[in-house]
C-alpha cells in the first residue's frame, strides 16, 4: 500500500512539473531590467525631438530563450490596419510614436510568422512567444530583445 502511494505521489509530482515547464514565464518591464542597473538622470525634454535616450541600456541574458508572456503596447512595423505580423511592444502607450522610445531594454521586437490581428492600438495586450537577447534596430528605436510571436490577447491584469 504505501509503494503504491509513493507512486503515486511520483507521478503526480512529474506530472505538476511537466505543466508547467509548458506554461510561459510572466514577465513585466522591471524583470527585463539587470538588478544594479541604474539608469542615467536624464532631463525631460519638451523641444519636440524624438531621440531615444539609453540605446545601450544592459539586458538581462539569462532571459535569452525562455518562453515568455509580457504585456504592454503595440507599435506596428509591418501589417494592414486590421492585422500585423510584426511590431514593438513598448510600456505605454504612445512610445515610439507620440513620445520618444523607452531605453532598449524597455523595447521588444515582436516577429509573427502569420499576421495577428490587433483591434485596438490603444489597448494593452499579452503577447506570448519566444524571447530572445538579440536586439534589432529599425527607423524608430533601437531594441534590447526580439520575441517570436505565438499568441496575442487583450491585457486583463
Amino acid at each position: 500500500m504505501i509503494k503504491i502511494v509513493h507512486a503515486t505521489c511520483l507521478i503526480l509530482a512529474l506530472f505538476t512539473q511537466t505543466t508547467f515547464a509548458n506554461e510561459p514565464l510572466e514577465l513585466y518591464w522591471e524583470d527585463m531590467v539587470p538588478p544594479n542597473y541604474q539608469a542615467p538622470d536624464t532631463p525631460l525634454s519638451h523641444d519636440g525631438s524624438m531621440m531615444q535616450l539609453g540605446i545601450d541600456a544592459p539586458i538581462v541574458e539569462n532571459l535569452d530563450g525562455k518562453l515568455v508572456k509580457i504585456p504592454g503596447f503595440v507599435v506596428p512595423l509591418e501589417g494592414t490596419n486590421k492585422n500585423t505580423s510584426e511590431f514593438l511592444l513598448v510600456p505605454y502607450f504612445g512610445a515610439c510614436i507620440h513620445v520618444p522610445p523607452p531605453p532598449a531594454n524597455q523595447i521588444v521586437y515582436v516577429k509573427f510568422s502569420k499576421a495577428v490581428p490587433i483591434d485596438r492600438l490603444n489597448d494593452a495586450v499579452w503577447v506570448t512567444g519566444t524571447l530572445s537577447t538579440r536586439g534589432w534596430e529599425g527607423d524608430l528605436a533601437t531594441v534590447g530583445y526580439s520575441l517570436v510571436g505565438i499568441s496575442v490577447s487583450p491585457y486583463e491584469g
